[in-house]
């Protein structure tokens, strides 16, 4: 059974005369009765009674009106599903991200996203830092992951945010009253980081400040989130060095202070060339209408 047979079938049920329903389907009336004789062939009865002055359905014909309509309406939804698929309207996206950085960014993205494409799905997977993210992605595992930037030569990436690093300190610190510290100050102290094995972009950077202050950080704790980080420095563990949007999380007995030399971390989204689907392009475009920094980026 095929749709331009139903189709033809449903005109003829609806008009009930055989020259407006070719009219209907922009056809001659020969064609249109030969598909409904291979339909009547095919299910073995007749779907109409004909005579020279009407045309009316057998109980057969009254039979497979419903299911023919329904087999139609869902031929038109699959039609309009791979089309919206293929100008990336619809689709599966998944996302790496770790950080407070992505905290503020990905919301909004997500939420865009929803509104404007809501036949898009973003999966997000959470803890998945810089250098895992990037590998994940090229590796096919992701279609975006959140990265320092630059960025892998194998990956493209778009610009999202600049972030500076500041000194979370215990409340009532030596330094918890400071306009400024200066990365030197934090020499003898002892340190909570996250984790050395994950590839985090922010350990990174710590590191490399405080080298190039002189000294390497007692880390005598790791965390793998912000929250549990700024936790640790609430009670005390030690002091850290943590992005600016580390802000947003608010804790009473955490005090966070600028840095004196400006310390900086760039953020982006990373995509793998070779596997840039519809709905990647999509969502393309929609961080580069939602992000100032990504404005203009080729």
């Amino acid at each position: 059974m095929e749709i331009r047979h139903l189709r033809c079938f449903l005109a003829v049920a609806d008009e009930l005369h055989f020259g407006r329903a070719a009219a209907r389907l922009h056809m001659t009336q020969p064609p249109l009765s030969q598909q409904v004789r291979s339909l009547e062939r095919e299910l073995g009865t007749r779907l109409f009674e004909r005579s020279s002055r009407r045309v009316a359905l057998t109980a057969a014909g009254e039979a497979l009106l419903a299911p023919a309509r329904r087999i139609l309406d869902e031929e038109a939804v699959a039609s309009r599903v791979v089309d919206a698929a293929r100008v990336g309207q619809v689709g599966r996206v998944r996302i790496g991200f770790a950080g407070t950085t992505a905290y503020g960014v990905l919301p909004t993205l997500r939420r865009r996203v929803a509104r404007e494409f809501p036949g898009i799905e973003m999966v997000l997977h959470s803890q998945v830092y810089s250098e895992a993210a990037a590998g994940l992605v090229q590796d096919g595992e992701l279609e975006f992951g959140f990265v320092s930037l630059p960025v892998r030569p194998a990956l493209d990436w778009l610009p999202l945010t600049v972030e500076r690093l500041v000194c979370a300190l215990p409340a009532g610190h030596r330094l918890s009253e400071a306009d400024h510290v200066d990365i030197t100050e934090l020499a003898a102290e002892e340190f909570v980081a996250f984790p050395h094995a994950r590839g985090s972009a922010v350990r990174d950077l710590v590191m490399r400040a405080c080298h190039d202050a002189g000294f390497t950080p007692d880390v005598v704790q790791e965390s793998p989130d912000p929250f549990s980080l700024l936790t640790m420095v609430a009670a005390d563990v030690g002091v850290a060095l943590v992005l600016e949007s580390a802000g947003r999380v608010q804790l009473d007995q955490v005090v966070i202070r600028p840095l004196r030399d400006d310390v900086q971390l760039a953020v982006g989204l990373a995509w793998s060339r070779p596997a840039v689907s519809p709905a990647v392009l999509t969502v393309l475009d929609v961080a580069r209408r939602t992000f100032p920094v990504a404005a203009g980026t080729p």
